[in-house]
């Protein structure tokens, strides 16, 4: 999905005006986080601040603007009092006309929280990793697809994942940002194995994952052992991944349950960064 500033400035360069709604305060229990926004255009809507009772009055109210001004305005709801949610927290929404310099202003929100996003390397481009970066294309993570095969990439990336074609694989192992994801499925079992022990010889990984089964598992940690390493870090390793489902080994259902882990993960609180 396109982003919203991109969208709006669609929008005006067609000559369709809008109004950016942006939750400005959020406490105690709210449908949408601070920050989070939408589109009201006259006869369409693109994103959200929490849907409902809550979303069908700001869409009102923009909407009015639209025909009647002002030029800006500030709802400050209640919800439970407000709009009859059950929410029991208090979101104050800013609504503004945009214009150019909305669209400016919109687009370097995006770009800084782009560059927070945390990384998750994903590494193996066959079909089970085809349908992972279909998975997480659309969410909140920086995500870099590596593989030397450049002829098993799809003709059409997903928007926001970036290709990387490479023989080095645990050269862009060693170069990732501390707390990043590893998610690990090539088309070798060697070179799965030498990526997993990079990434656990680092040991700041917020999820470290291997495809597999029970039976790689242990042939890994036979493996994993003979060289010397540390046998503590072998339980910061998700091999087999998406395990919470059994039986299903179609790639788009393993995909699914591997974003659910990955974004479990990537919740916890950061682990110090080192290395070994």
């Amino acid at each position: 999905m396109d982003a919203l500033s991109i969208l709006l400035a669609g929008w005006l360069g067609r000559g369709e005006p809008a109004v950016l709604v942006t939750v400005d305060e959020a406490r105690g229990s709210t449908p949408r986080e601070a920050g989070a926004g939408m589109l009201v255009g006259r006869d369409a809507t693109a994103g959200t601040v929490g849907g409902g009772r809550l979303e069908w009055i700001a869409v009102e109210t923009a909407r009015r603007m639209l025909d009647e001004g002002p030029s800006e305005t500030l709802l400050d709801l209640p919800l439970g009092p407000a709009t009859g949610q059950c929410c029991g927290g208090h979101v104050v929404l800013r609504l503004e006309t945009a214009n150019d310099a909305t669209v400016a202003g919109l687009a370097a929100r995006e770009r800084a929280e782009a560059a927070a996003r945390p990384a998750l390397l994903l590494f193996g481009a066959g079909h089970v990793g085809r349908a992972m970066a279909a998975a997480f294309a659309p969410l909140p993570l920086r995500l870099l697809w590596l593989d030397e095969r450049a002829q098993e990439f799809p003709a059409t990336i997903p928007p926001g994942v970036e290709r990387i074609v490479t023989g080095s694989p645990l050269d862009h192992v060693a170069a990732a940002p501390a707390g990043a994801g590893y998610l690990v499925l090539t088309h070798s079992h060697a070179l799965d194995f030498d990526i997993a022990e990079a990434v656990l010889r680092r040991s700041d990984a917020a999820y470290a994952g291997m495809i597999g089964s029970a039976t790689k598992r242990a042939r890994f940690e036979r493996w994993y052992g003979a060289r010397g390493r540390d046998a503590a870090a072998l339980a910061r390793l998700t091999c087999p991944i998406g395990a919470a489902l059994t039986g299903d080994k179609r790639p788009e259902v393993i995909a699914a349950v591997v974003a659910a882990e990955v974004l479990v993960a990537f919740a916890r609180p950061p682990q110090p960064s080192s290395s070994g």
